[in-house]
């Protein structure tokens, strides 16, 4: 019985670990975009932009991957739990 209860929690501290790690490519999409609003940018003497244009597609690129694995964590665990019930 205790053993049973201590699966069952460990479970689910592996299921909320598993949404956390497929959301840090998210949050650090959405840092990238912040970083690029903070530091901004501007003309230098001889005319040329200065800009960190490089966060843009970085941010999009881990906006997008987290979307996508937080999409394939919650497949993954609805099929699981259909397959349990069944």
């Amino acid at each position: 019985m205790v053993l049973e209860n201590k699966l069952t929690l460990m479970e689910e501290y592996m299921m909320k670990i598993k949404y956390v790690i497929a959301c840090t490519p998210i949050l650090l999409g959405v840092i990238c975009f912040l970083a690029k609003a903070i530091i901004g940018g501007n003309v230098a003497a001889d005319g040329t932009l200065e800009e960190p244009f490089f966060l843009i597609p970085i941010g999009y690129l881990l906006v997008f991957l987290g979307i996508v694995s937080l999409g394939g964590v919650a497949l993954i665990s609805m099929f699981k739990k259909t397959q349990v019930l069944n």
